[in-house]
């Protein structure tokens, strides 16, 4: 494996090192990383690697020493400046053995995906070491139901959020097809300009700019009585006080991407929407059946759901000017676009709970609240009042105003676009990718991982609240076969 490419900086992994503060490389820490270290939004990130074939330690050693070592974030330390009282990051020399995780397993035991479950739900409850960098690399040569070997990268969410994470991990792999190559970064596609006059291009910029003047006031409105008093509704979905202490099962499914494809050709729409109309299919399901249950109704058929339930995700949007998966190397320079870090904002997006006749409703309904949040500045509302805040009153009142907004709403979603071709970690194929989050108030969260032609939907969720977080999932599967079935049918008339 070659080096990441990044531009003036060197190699602190040595073979036997121990960790080492080097007093000389300090960098202030950013405000999303002075946030992540308070104790109510002290979140991390899991990604679960699938991999085809037996791992190799040395080889995942030897690859990390030479790629991910050279990222500053993964050869640094937060520190506080005792003087200033200032949290900044602080170069250390990294003993790589020390973050890489390989216990001795039984290859043959008897339930490797309980196993797995179980493995990845006590990691939610030991915390990292702080006196080293915040990344563990856990090699697990167990085989589960969907792959030959799992392989567990354990990080704090100060170092980066979802899009600088998948960046890195694909600096770190290179197309199966082309052992030299790095796998294919997906784009974004702009739509042409259409030729039109100068009057009606005018008009056009006019009524856009008074829609999204329109919509960011209504939904600054809506985000500010979430801090001061607006609730969800108190459903089986939602967490309690506390929520975010509690040990998470995290559990996943993989559907296909290209039955996505199919809804979203036949329906003219993007792959998030698709996503969203899933959630919200699925959500409506789950609840409807649980209810039944605690009603004595039993029946999923039978509409068993209040009236008036409020449902609202919190949805993670990357606020960078330049959209979409970027190479690593250009999110380490100073001026790019695509800054690593945690560039994200929170946008409350309203996900309609019910049993609609025509189950391609779902779809629309999601559309037409996406398009109506892209002509919202909510997502950069709710960044720059978090540092405002931050630069104001301090990074605790910051935190307990963010994790008042979270725990108001009942779900965390987001959805990353993965590689478009089968890729190799330091040599191993992967099967899938299960990428989540743990540290947030809620009793769910869910993540979309594309990956090929499959769409892994991963969950970190509370058992307490959701003791059947695979029926969830089924819903999930079952909504986009529902869609699937509706616009083929909706083809042959």
């Amino acid at each position: 494996m070659g080096s990441l490419g990044l531009k003036s900086i060197t190699t602190s992994g040595q073979k036997n090192s121990t960790v080492v503060v080097i007093e000389q490389e300090q960098e202030p820490a950013s405000p999303a990383t002075r946030l992540f270290h308070t104790k109510n939004l002290n979140c991390h990130i899991i990604a679960i690697l699938g991999c085809t074939t037996k791992i190799n330690p040395d080889v995942i050693k030897k690859g990390l020493e030479s790629t991910l070592l050279n990222h500053p974030r993964f050869s640094s330390i937060p520190v506080v400046d005792e003087k200033k009282g200032v949290r900044k990051w602080k170069k250390t020399k990294v003993n790589v053995e020390e973050h890489i995780v390989c216990p001795d397993l039984d290859p043959d035991m008897d339930s490797p995906d309980e196993f797995l479950e179980n493995y990845t739900s006590n990691q939610t409850t030991i915390p990292l070491d702080m006196t080293k960098p915040l990344w563990e690399v856990h090699i697990l040569n167990i085989k589960t139901s969907e792959a030959n070997a799992i392989g567990i990268l354990k990080l704090h969410h100060s170092i980066g959020d979802g899009m600088s994470i998948v960046s890195l991990i694909l600096a770190c792999t290179r197309k199966a097809s082309d052992p030299e190559a790095l796998p294919t970064l997906p784009s974004s596609t702009k739509k042409e300009k259409n030729d039109v006059g100068l009057l009606r291009r005018f008009c056009y910029y006019v009524w856009f700019l008074c829609m999204v003047f329109w919509y960011t006031i209504g939904d600054v409105v809506l985000f500010l009585a979430t801090i001061l008093f607006l609730k969800d509704t108190q459903t089986p979905m939602k967490g309690g006080v506390g929520v975010e202490h509690s040990p998470k099962r995290l559990v996943h499914t993989i559907v296909s991407l290209d039955d996505m494809k199919i809804v979203k050709n036949a329906l003219n729409l993007t792959i998030n929407d698709v996503v969203m109309g899933m959630a919200q299919a699925g959500f409506s399901r789950y609840l409807n059946r649980r209810y039944g249950n605690k009603n004595g109704k039993g029946s999923s058929k039978t509409n068993n759901l209040p009236k008036n339930i409020r449902l609202r995700g919190s949805i993670v949007f990357n606020i960078r000017p330049s959209t979409g998966i970027k190479a690593l190397a250009e999110m380490m320079e100073k001026n790019s676009k695509a800054r690593w870090g945690n560039k994200i904002g929170y946008v409350l997006t309203r996900l309609p709970i019910s049993l609609p006749d025509n189950p391609l409703d779902y779809i629309r309904q999601a559309k037409t609240i996406i398009d109506r949040k892209k002509l919202s500045l909510e997502s950069r509302f709710s960044f720059s009042a978090a540092k405002l805040t931050q630069d104001i009153f301090g990074s605790m009142v910051a935190a307990k105003v963010i994790r008042r907004v979270l725990s108001s709403t009942t779900v965390l979603i987001s959805n990353v676009v993965g590689p478009q071709e089968e890729i190799t970690f330091y040599g191993h194929k992967l099967a899938y990718v299960a990428p989540t989050t743990f540290g947030l108030p809620y009793a769910v969260t869910i993540h979309f991982q594309s990956y090929c032609n499959k769409m892994t939907i991963s969950m970190a969720v509370d058992p307490q609240v959701i003791p059947d977080p695979y029926q969830l999932c089924d819903d999930l599967q079952d909504s986009l076969q529902m869609f699937k079935e509706a616009v083929t049918k909706q083809d042959m008339v």
